[in-house]
């Protein structure tokens, strides 16, 4: 019982450490999106992430998250594997970033129940990936678990998308905080708006 409780009161703390994460201004579309090479794991094996070499091969959808294995991340992470085939028929890359420790990374994009090995996640530490893009990363707060019980030991990037052209524009911003997004709505809007660039159809520039 008391295990529970200390759960409970746990996951009720991280929540409302994610409900009180500012907006920020992150990028806005018509940007140029920053490139970066981060460490980053697929299926459980890490490798280099270049954003310059995925943009090779079509639009790109970054998206930033708080931490791995917490309720939202875990089910946009699920829900972006569950659309993956859409991407890649739509010609789009994806790649998550978050704080979280390659470690920790490498047990995430290999779990059948969130990445479940078909995409890459990112890890951003020092949130320098994150700093270019304009967001601030949150200090870790000690005491917080993830839904294993594991503690959490780092900060929490704002949770948002950014789809970037082949040309390297930033044709979207999506973000949780400005546009009160779901996580899973992110994966809606992002595969929404690549789709449309397959179909010759940019979203308008200059809004989320």
């Amino acid at each position: 019982m008391k295990t529970r409780l200390a759960g409970s009161m746990a996951a009720a703390a991280l929540l409302a450490l994610l409900v009180a994460m500012p907006a920020l201004a992150a990028l806005r579309p018509g940007a140029t999106a920053p490139d970066f090479t981060a460490e980053a794991s697929r299926a459980g094996k890490d490798f280099s992430f270049s954003l310059k070499e995925a943009l090779k091969k079509g639009p790109v959808v970054v998206y930033f998250y708080p931490s791995a294995y917490t309720g939202g991340c875990d089910l946009e992470a699920h829900t972006f594997a569950t659309e993956k085939d859409k991407f890649d028929a739509a010609g789009a890359t994806i790649i998550g970033v978050s704080a979280d420790s390659i470690e920790r990374l490498n047990a995430f994009s290999s779990d059948p129940k969130y990445c479940a090995g078909k995409f890459p996640v990112a890890s951003d530490p020092d949130g320098k990936v994150a700093a270019s893009y304009d967001l601030k990363v949150t200090a870790a707060q000690p005491g917080l678990n993830d839904v294993r019980g594991v503690a959490i030991d780092h900060g929490f990037i704002s949770r948002t998308t950014f789809v970037i052209a082949g040309d390297g524009r930033i044709v979207a911003t999506l973000s949780s905080e400005a546009d009160h997004l779901r996580p899973d709505q992110h994966v809606a809007r992002s595969l929404a708006i690549v789709q449309g660039m397959r179909n010759g159809k940019m979203p308008a520039m200059g809004a989320h």
